[in-house]
């Protein structure tokens, strides 16, 4: 069953994973997204995101679903945090089983690229020379 969600507390990978245990999978993939030490040539300290909880949930739920109804796949799941996260935090997962690999990797594919284009979460990099700033935030089309 899909299911997406905004967490405030480090995301539980082995969780997550055997959540979605499936005999019927022959293929199970995840993305897992990280904070890392710099961003457009610049040394990143630390990343703090937000979010509009209920908005972001419904449409990541759409996304899901989409992604479920577009790829031969069993389940899909997506978690992605807020709050602050030091470098090497965990801020993103995708996971995905299907019967075959390709599936499951189009599909994990689609839902990080959707999320990250259409879900209302925003980025704030906190740089080693103390400024920071907001990361590719746009607004939602009506």
């Amino acid at each position: 069953m899909p299911h997406f969600a905004i967490s405030s507390q480090p995301l539980d990978t082995p969780a997550l994973r055997a959540a979605m245990n499936d005999v019927r999978a022959g293929g199970f993939v995840c993305f897992e997204g990280w904070v890392r030490d710099s961003n457009d040539g610049r040394r990143v300290l630390r990343l703090g995101y937000e979010a509009f909880v209920p908005l972001a949930e419904k449409e990541g739920m759409r996304i899901l679903g989409e992604a479920m109804s577009n790829y031969p796949i069993f389940d899909i799941r997506c978690v992605h945090r807020i709050g602050t996260l030091e470098l090497g935090d965990l801020a993103v997962w995708v996971g995905v089983s299907s019967q075959h690999r390709g599936a499951a990797f189009d599909a994990c594919r689609y839902v990080i690229d959707e999320v990250k284009s259409r879900v209302p979460i925003w980025k704030k990099e906190h740089y080693v020379d103390g400024d920071s700033g907001w990361i590719n935030c746009h607004i939602l089309p009506a």
